[in-house]
């Protein structure tokens, strides 16, 4: 796995040392997904985790009427399937590639933390934070509109996957405005509504599959 991107800051991988990220890889078997397909299925009962080690993928549920809801965002160095690999309980969750994804897959995940102690310490410290932010989320669809949610969705996918370009930060987005709704807790046609407020501002520049951000800051600003 020499030539896999490093991993995205903050993300579980980052956070290892090279002899930790040595052992998990032995501890594993690389595997690889294409664009669309279906990583983990919801209510699914396997017992292994994925190191994401390239490419992003969206976590998503469904609701009793069939509408998705996406959970989060993951990019390289991410660890998955983590609680369902430790308790042997169904998936809380569906993962999905955004594009073509590689990843670690690792079957005796408990067994490499009772070998790594340091480890074991770090992902409860990452479990937390990812139910932190899980909190944050749940104020925020009841504090903002769709406007506000939409652009604090742009922040973070800028802050994390953004590539400077001249007049801002271009965010490759491989995300439907379907996707986007289900991110942000809104319908299509809201979310239509709020990239068009945001573009009239001068905020970001939408194409296909893209956004560039002109104004960061301005964008933090109207999130808030």
């Amino acid at each position: 796995m020499t030539s896999s991107p490093p991993p995205e800051p903050g993300e579980f991988l980052a956070l290892l040392t090279d002899e930790e990220r040595s052992d998990l890889y032995a501890a594993g078997r690389k595997r690889r997904w294409e664009r669309g397909a279906t990583v983990l299925s919801e209510g699914d009962t396997s017992d292994w985790v994925l190191v994401l080690t390239a490419g992003r993928v969206k976590v998503s549920s469904h609701t009793a009427s069939g509408t998705e809801v996406v959970l989060a965002i993951r990019g390289p160095g991410a660890l998955i399937g983590e609680m369902s690999g430790i308790s042997g309980h169904p998936r809380s969750g569906t993962i999905t590639a955004l594009e073509p994804v590689e990843g670690c897959v690792v079957r005796d995940f408990p067994g490499f933390l009772k070998e790594h102690g340091r480890v074991a310490v770090l992902l409860l410290q990452m479990v937390v934070s990812r139910l932190r932010d899980a909190d944050r989320k749940r104020v925020e669809y009841g504090a903002f509109d769709t406007t506000g949610r939409v652009a604090t969705r742009l922040v973070e996918l800028a802050e994390r996957f953004g590539e400077p370009v001249n007049g801002g930060v271009r965010v490759q987005l491989p995300l439907s405005q379907d996707e986007l709704a289900g991110w942000t807790g809104a319908s299509r046609e809201a979310v239509s509504k709020a990239l068009r407020s945001l573009r009239d501002r001068g905020l970001i520049e939408t194409g296909r599959r893209r956004v560039v951000v002109h104004d960061l800051e301005g964008l933090r600003k109207r999130a808030r």
